[in-house]
Parts: C-alpha cells; sequence; structure tokens
C-alpha cells in the first residue's frame, strides 16, 4: 500500500495553477477570430497533378470552410513531390504485397501585393496500403493512400501558417 501525500497533491495543484496562464488558445478569443479572419484570407494558387487537386480542396475547406469570398491578402504556393515505394516484396510471387505513398510539400505564404514570404518549409507525409494480384483495388488503394497523405499535408500546413499569422 502507498500512503497519500497531501504535500504532493497541493504542490501538483499550486504548479497547474502558476502554469495555466502560459497556454493561449490559438483560434479562442478575438485574437482567434482575428486568425481565423487571416486564415480565410489566403488564395491558394493552383497546383499540379491529381494529389495536388486533393491538397488544394482540403486546404480550401481548411483555410475557408465558409465558402465565403474575401478578398486576398495572401497567396499560398505549394510544389508537391510524390513517389509511392514498395517495402514489402512477397518471396513466393515476387510481387509487392504493401506499397507507401510518400509526399513531400514545399509552401510559400507571400503577401498578396508582393513582398518577401511571410512563412515557408516543408511538410512530409507517409501512408501505407495493401496490394493485391487484382489491378482496380491497387490503383483504389493507392488513390485512397494519396487522399490521408493530402488531409494529413494540408493539416499540418495549415498549423504552421496559423501559427506564422499568430506571431505575424
Amino acid at each position: 500500500m502507498s500512503s497519500f501525500k497531501p504535500s504532493i497533491l497541493i504542490a501538483s495543484l499550486a504548479a497547474s495553477l502558476l502554469l495555466s496562464g502560459c497556454v493561449q488558445p490559438m483560434y479562442g478569443g478575438l485574437e482567434g477570430a482575428a486568425l481565423r479572419s487571416q486564415l480565410s484570407a489566403i488564395a491558394i494558387e493552383p497546383i499540379p497533378d491529381r494529389i495536388g487537386h486533393y491538397l488544394a480542396n482540403e486546404l480550401s475547406f481548411s483555410l475557408n470552410g465558409t465558402g465565403s469570398s474575401v478578398t486576398p491578402k495572401y497567396r499560398l504556393y505549394i510544389a508537391i513531390r510524390e513517389t509511392v515505394q514498395t517495402p514489402l516484396i512477397d518471396t513466393i510471387s515476387g510481387r509487392a504485397t504493401a506499397g507507401s505513398v510518400v509526399v513531400d510539400a514545399d509552401y510559400r505564404l507571400l503577401p498578396a501585393e508582393g513582398g518577401a514570404p511571410v512563412t515557408e518549409g516543408v511538410a512530409f507525409t507517409v501512408a501505407s496500403y495493401d496490394r493485391s494480384s487484382q489491378r482496380f483495388a491497387n490503383i483504389r488503394a493507392a488513390r485512397d493512400a494519396e487522399i490521408r497523405d493530402a488531409k494529413t499535408l494540408a493539416d499540418q500546413i495549415k498549423t504552421r501558417l496559423a501559427i506564422a499569422l499568430a506571431h505575424n
């Protein structure tokens, strides 16, 4: 049996109360409303390829889910590199039994009127999928992995943009 130590409980409560003022929610309060309006004022430039289409749709909904038309204050440029890897091979048939869709996205957020980038960086994600002997199932599974990658990239990029705009 362990003995209950009230001093430990009191010390941990005091520490949590002292530190509770250090954390500020990103999307809450008046600052959060201003941040949401800045995010909705980002125009996404066309992104090539199918994965670019998925990423642009996810970002468009994530940044301005209301569908309202806002005069763009910023322009977001994204370049994507996609590779498909097959890390597992069946030793009997010699066919790949799994695949991974690896996507790198270079992004730059520029003011609409021009100037130095507000932020830029690289987002990275990997989505795996099972492969079978059926060709259509493999194509559909790879496409589903692309869609999962696009959702993950959109979430990463939105978070990084929000952090940059909140500090700007």
